[in-house]
């Protein structure tokens, strides 16, 4: 379970944001700042994985707070959500290491891609006794190339990261799982759920099977095949 601080000073949009993360089981709310000073005290309280943080704060920018944040709480991972597009802001955040800047306003679907690609890279930070090429290549990049491909052949609705998150769940569930369960962990509907499976059935990279529920019906359950993406 990751824990999340929302550092936003407009409540309305702090509340958005709050309800992009509900949607996601394994983000959590920690808690939420309305400027730089309640961003730094609750830091200092309790422990946060991720903080979700505003450019222009009532009190400080908060660009200005990522040297104190970088000094302070090394091991916190960095969003910037804001409506601030000046380069040099960006340039700023990407020299603190910050995993990913959005623009104001996120719609629904980006939030999801961008949480989707961060948890993955933890996930596979945290299964990986080693550090190999594969490891490097995910999270520097070097496999850019092979990835836009395969981006570019999937077929209209069907997500590259949202695809790789249902792989991942299919990973997890060695016995299979429905499509009302797949939705739940992924933090979206069973139809939604169910498309992507069904893609991958047909791709012959998921096998699906009817069992005989408690109640008697049949339920369709999924599993992954031989072959996984990337």
């Amino acid at each position: 379970m990751i824990k999340v601080l929302i550092a936003e000073d407009d409540f309305r949009v702090a509340q958005i944001h709050e309800e992009f993360l509900k949607k996601n089981p394994k983000l959590k709310l920690a808690g939420k700042a309305m400027n730089a000073k309640e961003t730094i005290e609750f830091l200092h309280r309790q422990q946060v994985d991720l903080l979700l943080l505003d450019v222009y704060m009532p009190d400080q920018m908060g660009t200005d707070l990522l040297h104190r944040i970088r000094a302070e709480f090394p091991s916190i991972d960095i969003m910037m959500i804001t409506a601030a597009k000046d380069k040099t802001f960006l340039e700023k955040a990407l020299s603190y290491g910050v995993e990913q800047y959005l623009i104001k306003p996120v719609a629904l679907e980006k939030f999801q891609e961008a949480m989707a690609a961060y948890l993955q890279k933890k996930m596979m930070l945290a299964s990986a006794n080693e550090v190999n090429q594969q490891v490097l290549d995910h999270f520097f990049g070097g496999n850019q190339t092979k990835e836009a491909e395969k981006r570019n052949h999937l077929p209209p609705g069907i997500d590259y990261l949202t695809l790789h998150k249902v792989t991942d769940i299919l990973h997890e569930e060695k016995e299979g799982i429905t499509s009302e369960r797949v939705g739940e962990k992924m933090g979206a509907s069973r139809t939604t759920a169910r498309r992507y499976l069904e893609y991958l059935v047909g791709n012959k990279e998921a096998s699906v099977e009817h069992v005989y529920g408690i109640v008697g019906r049949p339920e369709r359950r999924y599993r992954l095949g031989n072959d996984r993406i990337g």
